[in-house]
């Protein structure tokens, strides 16, 4: 399925040569009809005489509804430029020409209307001043066809030029996340909410469940149809109405996107590639305020050039666009920038949401921006990575607007050739991620550097807390874990669960720590079941005991020695199984303690899930 827009000068006759073709009236507001003049956005099918069925999207020509134009031509296959005979090329003929241009729309065809009120030597000095026009713009060489809508000549070879255009056009790939900018949205009694546009980037589904982009609301699709036929599912490139439920019509409103949920976001910063329109009225000056246009949306913005002091018609540059709306971009999208007048130039999206402002004439960010806008798959998967990572499949697919599949494999070669490091794999593991090789280097160097500092603070640890370098590394649960077992598989750390250390790390006793450790064992083995805490010990020291498994911290304040912790445990264990339950009287009388030792004992062996407290007995879990 293809769209095809049309584009020209109010009164050339674009809506007149729409209903020739198709049988249907674009025009669908009283005002239109009544004036003759088209307002908004209309919208026609037809089937071409090689029985593809395709949507047209007739826009208005009125200088003063060119935002309404520019909401029309964003998701076109194919651009019919009307040309009247009787008045040739006019002022809204350049400014969609150039709007067409910027939008990078190659499949183009010149319609010259009206030929029944002129002779036919005027009909070719206009063809010549229209092929002159085209020069140097993405419609130079088109094809240009002459009709009359009222007598019908030419309709057939026009129609049979259209197709043999769409014979030569690339259909839209599925990247597998549809997107549709609405430009229309109504309710129809008994079906309710029904939004309008063309799909692209993806499929949808009856049944399915879908998220307004913009405000984050979700919906499900309540049926769809194409060109007033129901269908159960759509491919990329169809003008579609769909009818939603769990939405009101107050909800919606042109500029939105409807898409599956979770992967869009909207945005205030956008990093593009700009390109003057060759008769722009004034030079763009840095920190200029325009009027940025992307598909349905729009919104004012702030020019940064960020190299270059100005640009002039006709001149190119790299561009940040700071928005005053948050609006719904992804990498490729190409927009429109006008001032409150004139169309100033346009362009292609290379990054929909950088992480922050530049310093201006960086040749650091140009070569970024160069390589995100020029570069392969592979280069722009990198320069994502490197600015992004860690990043997930879904993330460099929307950055990269690659589909899945390509960014898979492209990762999968990048990986083997050193310059990405993954965790986990794209193909099974929906938590995997992947670094760029210098970034992973980098973290590499961080961890260790906090694990060294730690060993030097705290030199009897047996490591650094996990969740602590968890904090440090900022990164999620899931990334951790698998950053973790690389750098563990890389040796640059040892993963003790609950702590992490370097691979070289010991603990050393001093001779006077050693000291201080034996006196206090011994304390303890003095009254080994009611423990003295006479003999105090540094804390440091009394971890080191711990870990080695020399003492037992059942509470802040009783430690046992491990021998007559283990002593104790067993015979109370034994005692369970042959009596089936114990009080804390009965503890203390076995081993003739104070409550004080038992209790916490007791306590301690609930927590290691040993026994269960029922009452005022314990039993064995």
């Amino acid at each position: 399925m293809y769209v095809i827009g049309t584009a020209g000068h109010v009164d050339h006759g674009k809506s007149t040569l729409v209903q020739a073709l198709t049988g249907i009236d674009p025009d669908r507001f009283p005002e239109e009809k009544a004036r003759q003049m088209t307002i908004d956005l209309g919208f026609a099918w037809m089937t071409l005489p090689s029985g593809r069925e395709v949507s047209i999207v007739d826009v208005p020509g009125h200088e003063r509804f060119i935002k309404n134009m520019l909401a029309g031509v964003g998701a076109i296959d194919l651009a019919l430029l009307i040309v009247a005979a009787d008045e040739s090329v006019m002022p809204q003929t350049r400014e969609h020409l150039a709007i067409l241009d910027i939008l990078q729309i190659t499949r183009g065809l010149v319609v010259i209307t009206k030929t029944d009120l002129v002779d036919e030597e005027m009909v070719e000095l206009v063809k010549a001043e229209v092929e002159d026009t085209l020069k140097d713009t993405s419609f130079e060489g088109c094809p240009m066809v002459g009709v009359s809508a009222y007598t019908g000549a030419g309709l057939d070879e026009l129609k049979a030029t259209m197709d043999r255009i769409l014979d030569d056009t690339q259909v839209r790939k599925d990247l597998g996340r549809p997107r549709l900018p609405i430009d229309r949205c109504f309710t129809i009694s008994g079906f309710g909410t029904v939004v309008t546009g063309t799909l692209i980037d993806g499929t949808l589904t009856v049944g399915q469940e879908i998220e307004l982009a913009g405000s984050g609301q979700r919906a499900r699709v309540r049926g769809l149809q194409s060109h007033k036929t129901k269908v159960d599912s759509t491919e990329p490139g169809v003008r579609l109405a769909v009818n939603l439920s769990g939405l009101s019509r107050d909800e919606v409103e042109r500029g939105e996107v409807l898409t599956i949920p979770g992967w869009l976001k909207p945005t205030r910063r956008i990093d593009v590639r700009l390109r003057m329109v060759k008769n722009a009225s004034h030079s763009l000056k840095h920190n200029e305020g325009v009027t940025f246009h992307l598909f349905t949306s729009e919104s004012p913005a702030r020019v940064r050039l960020l190299d270059v002091e100005r640009l002039a018609a006709g001149e190119e540059g790299w561009v940040q666009l700071l928005l005053s709306d948050p609006l719904l971009v992804v990498k490729g999208d190409f927009f429109v920038i006008r001032s409150s007048e004139d169309t100033l130039g346009g362009g292609q999206i290379v990054d929909p949401n950088p992480r922050r402002r530049y310093r201006r004439f960086d040749d650091d960010v140009v070569e970024r921006l160069m390589t995100l806008d020029q570069g392969t798959g592979g280069d722009i998967i990198l320069s994502v990575a490197e600015q992004w990572g860690p990043c997930d499949l879904t993330t460099l697919s929307q950055r990269t607007n690659l589909s899945r599949e390509e960014v898979s494999e492209r990762v999968a070669h990048l990986t083997e050739e050193g310059q990405l490091v993954s965790l986990g794999d794209f193909g099974t593991d929906a938590d995997a991620v992947v670094y760029a090789a210098q970034a992973w280097d980098v973290l590499k160097s961080k961890v260790s550097s906090a694990l060294q500092l730690y060993h030097t603070q705290y030199p009897l640890r047996q490591g650094a807390p996990a969740q602590d370098i968890r904090s440090r590394m900022g990164l999620s649960q899931p990334v951790y874990q698998r950053a973790v077992a690389k750098l563990h598989e890389e040796n640059v750390l040892v993963d003790e669960r609950q702590s992490l250390r370097l691979p070289d790390h010991e603990i050393t006793l001093s001779p006077k720590m050693q000291e201080a450790a034996s006196a206090y064992l011994k304390s303890l083995q003095k009254d080994p079941y009611s423990p003295s805490s006479d003999q105090p010990v540094d804390s440091e020291l009394l971890g080191v005991l711990i870990d080695q498994g020399k003492v037992v911290m059942v509470t802040d304040s009783v430690v046992f020695g491990a021998e007559a912790y283990r002593e104790m445990t067993e015979r109370i264990v034994q005692h369970l199984k042959d009596e089936g339950h114990i009080t804390v009287a009965e503890a203390r009388t076995m081993f003739d303690t104070s409550r004080k030792y038992i209790l916490a004992l007791l306590e301690y062996m609930d927590q290691q899930q040993i026994t269960r407290r029922t009452g005022d007995e314990r039993v064995l879990r």
